[in-house]
């Protein structure tokens, strides 16, 4: 929905913005937005119209409601937990802590490469976006703000792949054999 408040749009296009937007933060695949689309269609929190340039497409073009502004502003007041760390690596460098090395140097040099990549893109945004010295609004603030979630997040695990790998390649020698 806040996307669709930024501007309305076809599903197409919202999961086109998603995917170079909040798709950095949050995962969702263009069936999903369909799906989601259809759900708050439904509950009269948006709307949708033909699209004056759908020709014989069902391209529909959505748009919030007010009952949807109120939604938003109901559940975006709403606490979240934080979300707890799932990560599949930790638990096999703990299963290389008990049996000794299992080669995991490749992966964590993969996933270095992988987190400086995103970093250096997402460094790219705030150079584009946010240059030093222009005047954000606070909508660009606050964007701006998650933008730095974003590159805070890929620098922690750009380091922490470098010292793991640094670690379990100076530690290979010396680990027990079971």
């Amino acid at each position: 929905m806040t996307s669709l408040l930024e501007k309305s749009c076809s599903g197409y296009d919202l999961a086109r913005r998603f995917d170079k937007s909040i798709g950095f933060f949050w995962r969702a695949t263009h069936q999903q937005i369909y799906r989601e689309l259809a759900r708050m269609e439904q509950a009269g929190w948006i709307a949708s119209a033909a699209a004056p340039d759908g020709g014989k497409t069902r391209k529909r073009i959505y748009q919030v409601l007010d009952a949807g502004q109120q939604e938003l502003k109901r559940w975006a007041r709403e606490p979240a937990p934080p979300q707890d760390m799932r990560e599949e690596l930790m638990v096999r460098l703990r299963a290389d802590a008990v049996l000794g090395p299992l080669g995991l140097e490749d992966e964590l040099a993969r996933r270095k490469v992988l987190h400086e990549e995103k970093l250096a893109g997402y460094r790219a945004i705030e150079a584009r976006d946010f240059p030093p010295g222009r005047v954000l609004s606070r909508e660009a603030q606050i964007q701006h703000m998650i933008l730095k979630t974003g590159i805070m997040f890929e620098e922690g695990w750009a380091k922490w792949s470098g010292e793991a790998l640094d670690l379990l390649r100076q530690t290979a020698d010396t680990a027990p054999k079971m």
